[in-house]
């Protein structure tokens, strides 16, 4: 499965009513370390069935990014039952995000 790209309107059902363990990748299409995570974020989205991984972009759905603090991009946000539960500013390696897991 492909990341799923999230928005004010799917968010709950995607994110916060998932029954899996979410990473969402907070970016933009003009962030340089955005554009070096986005292959490790896909290759996790159709390696893992066991979680879902939506993607945000911030331009777009400023209000998301506000909600969850988001002051640099790429973000990493692991949500589990609706709660963060883990975060990580900066572009990452595929290990360090599946570490985040």
């Amino acid at each position: 499965m492909s990341a799923i790209n999230i928005n004010k309107s799917n968010f709950q059902n995607e994110v916060m009513n998932s029954d899996k363990p979410v990473l969402l990748d907070f970016w933009a299409p003009w962030c340089g370390p955005c554009r070096m995570v986005v292959p490790i974020i896909e290759e996790i989205a159709r390696e893992r069935s066991d979680i879902k991984v939506g993607k945000i972009n911030v331009d777009e759905n400023p209000e998301l990014a506000g909600q969850f603090g988001v002051m640099s991009i790429p973000t990493l946000v692991v949500m589990k039952n609706g709660k963060i539960v883990n975060q990580s500013m900066g572009a990452r390696p595929k290990s360090a995000i599946l570490a985040m897991l």
